[in-house]
């Protein structure tokens, strides 16, 4: 897909704002029930302890903000960011249920713009989002002005398998059922056609590492997960 900034954002907004009501059950379905795992890896690369203070950008459903509240306890503080507002309700209603509740915030907000002055938070996560930003190095640049120098930004996201057989195998699940599956529980294949679309178009996990360093952070890696099918790529603010 071929967007302007505007437009790219524009559709972003109306896609997840036309599936936040299956979400959730979708992510479950799509990862095998592994996606928990996945965010509680990446909570403890980002050295989430208690009482830190956590940005967790692009938070959709507030899954990840919700693993991050229990790492950092009824002392820290969680911010999740997100544009899509009908995303937001649901993770509001989510989080009224949950015993984190006390240290969780949601907000609206844009990503290329984060509200909030340079040096604020111990730590920055954005999961299954940077693909979606109109201007990835901006996104990356913005996590990194409001995190504490010392403080780690950390995307989890879609990857690219490299093993012979299994990275073919993978493609053509995400390319034909996972639309199918879109159309079947969420009645909007074309919202999972563009997931698939998104994950094809993003740098694979070495080349976004690389992207984070040249962004200005330093001891950037990535790890993958499944045969490189996710991949959390991790990179630390330098040191005044």
């Amino acid at each position: 897909m071929d967007f302007s900034g505007k437009d790219k954002a524009a559709y972003v907004r109306e896609t997840f704002n036309s599936i936040a009501g299956h979400y959730d059950l979708m992510n479950s379905l799509m990862s095998l029930g592994m996606d928990k795992r996945w965010r509680r890896i990446a909570v403890q690369q980002v050295g989430a302890k208690p009482g830190m203070s956590i940005l967790d950008v692009c938070c959709g459903t507030g899954q990840f903000s919700l693993e991050l509240g229990k790492a950092v306890g009824r002392e820290g503080r969680v911010i999740g960011l997100d544009f899509s507002q009908k995303m937001l309700d649901v993770a509001q209603q989510t989080l009224a249920q949950s015993k984190e509740k006390g240290q969780i915030q949601f907000i609206q907000g844009d990503a290329m713009e984060l509200p909030f002055p340079e040096s604020t938070f111990d730590g920055v996560t954005v999961g299954w989002g940077l693909r979606n930003l109109p201007n990835l190095r901006k996104g990356i640049q913005e996590m990194i002005r409001v995190v504490k120098p010392g403080g780690k930004v950390v995307s989890l996201d879609m990857a690219k398998p490299t093993f012979p057989g299994f990275k073919q195998v993978y493609w053509l699940y995400f390319d034909k059922l996972v639309p199918l599956m879109g159309q079947i529980w969420a009645k909007k294949a074309s919202a999972y056609q563009y997931l698939h679309d998104s994950a094809v178009e993003f740098p694979a996990q070495q080349e976004l590492a690389g992207i984070f360093s040249e962004c200005g952070l330093r001891d950037t890696k990535y790890i993958n997960l499944v045969g490189g099918v996710v991949a959390i790529i991790a990179g630390t603010k330098p040191r005044l």
